[in-house]
């Protein structure tokens, strides 16, 4: 009977045991971990062993698809850095009400990922515009220049103006090859990010003619929006979705709207775009809010260029819209648009507001505008074939954002580490940024996060603390991950120039000098005795079969 109970009790003593007498933590990395619970799968060492031998079966079922890509969508997440996406990953996670950390965003399902090297070619850490030179273009730029190469100087009128320096981007190379094309971003789209679709401007800031100076304007230097109108390719382009109308409206209150524009010109350039689609002959719409929107997206009848610019500036965060399509929804509306052509199409998507929401270390907005990138990656897989469709996915630059702290898991990524404080025992935040608006130091000392109400109402506009303070964070110099799914989604792997995007794709696509064996459809036998080329050439081919037969006659014979 001894035995019996000392065999039941040791297990129970050692287990009490365990759980009391562990040690406090002297040190950071002697930190005790408090989860909220563990799923109980995840004590056993088989699940693990289960999940690793169904992710080989999966890998090693992989087959190289070499098919030609008729379609390319690229999607940039602006500013979404690494840190960014494990952060709403773990967001998106626990606003299911789950732990969070194993949660996986749509494009992090893509069966193949690189790195790209984000630097200008005179700048350690870069900004939008020469990385959407560097991503649209193939050509790396300096800082704050636009579809020009390094031969410029930012804010030179005579940069701009000489053609040998211009970079034609992914979307003019599809143009050529008479493929439809279009972008949607959030941004305005005179901003960096969709500007290297169609523009060249040595300053990215010039939007409009009232930021371009009068001396470059009276020496034939246009600016973003009327480029995107007047010039191509941006006047070829089917699909134009975004934000950024007051960079098209005259600086005057017209009678038929309230909408106050910035152009010095007087021209409306929305009006100008109808009179260049009237001109073709093509039907054309132009919607500035969802409502419209939904009801082009509905109509038995789409119209072959579709013009949309929802808000005066950028368009709203997604938690604070109303009347605002989603950027799902805006993917949704293009694809259904470009699908029509037989050739195919490139479509540029930019999740914009990620960028922003970390500029003002507004970490809470720039996690859920991550979130809802994820949403319109899934839409586009859904609504398109990976044997024909080449989705990438990507960003253009990094952040300063930080994930640290050795909370446990499941504790709110929003929130403070569970596990310690500071050595000046004020709590800290999981998220914090490197340089930001928000100090991390006062009269007192340290920031004492928890005694704001807006962080602990977790308000949207909450700026996170950072160790600079400066008036806007900045951007992070470190390498950004490419995630490719389908026709040559292997080229993606490794790590490489982010210049190097557009010339894989375009190698996918066969919009590039560069070809594959299957960018030409190959013909059957029939087929190639009946095709053009051979009824309208018969003697040549007559002549050559004649000849190859009387061969075979002479060495039988």
């Amino acid at each position: 009977m001894s035995w019996l109970l000392l065999f039941v009790l040791v297990p129970v003593l050692g287990y009490y045991e365990d759980a009391v007498s562990t040690p406090k933590p002297k040190k950071i990395l002697d930190t005790v971990m408090n989860p909220s619970y563990i799923p109980a799968e995840e004590k056993h060492g088989s699940y693990w062993k289960k999940s690793a031998a169904e992710t080989l079966k999966a890998k090693l079922q992989e087959k190289i698809n070499t098919n030609k890509a008729k379609n390319g969508i690229l999607f940039i997440g602006d500013g979404m850095s690494l840190a960014t996406v494990m952060a709403a990953r773990t967001f998106g996670g626990q606003m299911d009400r789950n732990l969070g950390e194993d949660n996986t965003l749509e494009f992090e399902k893509f069966p193949v990922s690189g790195l790209a090297r984000t630097y200008c070619i005179d700048a350690q850490v870069p900004d939008s515009a020469c990385t959407a030179t560097s991503y649209l273009t193939g050509v790396k730029t300096k800082y704050g220049v636009i579809g020009l190469d390094g031969n410029v100087t930012r804010g030179s009128c005579f940069s701009q103006l000489h053609k040998g320096n211009w970079a034609s981007s992914i979307g003019q190379w599809a143009l050529a090859s008479g493929l439809d094309v279009g972008f949607v971003t959030t941004t305005r789209v005179t901003h960096a990010s969709p500007a290297g679709m169609f523009a060249h401007t040595s300053e990215r800031n010039w939007e409009s003619d009232a930021d371009v100076p009068d001396e470059c304007i009276s020496l034939g230097c246009q600016d973003i929006a009327r480029q995107l109108i007047m010039a191509n390719p941006g006047r070829q382009f089917k699909v134009i979705l975004g934000g950024g109308r007051r960079e098209f409206l005259p600086n005057i209150t017209t009678p038929l709207t309230n909408y106050t524009g910035r152009r010095k010109d007087g021209i409306d350039l929305t009006d100008m775009w109808h009179t260049d689609k009237m001109e073709k002959n093509a039907t054309h719409q132009y919607v500035t809010d969802r409502n419209e929107l939904m009801k082009v997206f509905n109509s038995d009848d789409l119209p072959e260029y579709l013009l949309g610019l929802f808000q005066n500036d950028h368009m709203d965060y997604h938690l604070q819209a109303s009347n605002q399509p989603t950027l799902e929804e805006l993917v949704e509306v293009a694809i259904k648009m470009l699908n029509r052509s037989e050739k195919g199409y490139f479509l540029f998507v930019e999740g914009g507001r990620i960028d922003h929401a970390h500029h003002d270390s507004y970490a809470h907005l720039a996690l859920d505008e991550t979130v809802e990138y994820a949403k319109a990656v899934k839409k586009a897989k859904v609504l398109t074939n990976p044997q024909d469709t080449l989705i990438v996915v990507s960003s253009d630059h990094a952040h300063t954002m930080t994930v640290a702290g050795y909370p446990s898991r499941g504790n709110d990524i929003l929130g403070v580490v569970d596990t310690a404080r500071g050595m000046d025992g004020k709590p800290y935040t999981t998220i914090s940024y490197a340089n930001g608006k928000a100090k991390s130091l006062d009269e007192s000392g340290r920031v004492d996060v928890t005694l704001h109400s807006e962080f602990s109402s977790k308000a949207l506009d909450y700026s996170y603390p950072s160790l600079v303070p400066l008036d806007s964070e900045t951007h992070g110099g470190e390498d950004v991950a490419v995630y490719a799914s389908g026709p040559w989604q292997h080229l993606f792997t490794a790590s490489y120039e982010q210049s190097v995007v557009p010339h894989f794709m375009a190698y996918a696509m066969c919009i590039g000098e560069e070809k594959h064996e299957n960018c030409e459809p190959k013909m059957s036998h029939r087929s190639f005795w009946t095709s053009d080329s051979i009824a309208n050439k018969p003697n040549k081919y007559f002549v050559i079969l004649i000849s190859v037969i009387l061969g075979c006659v002479r060495f039988l014979g």
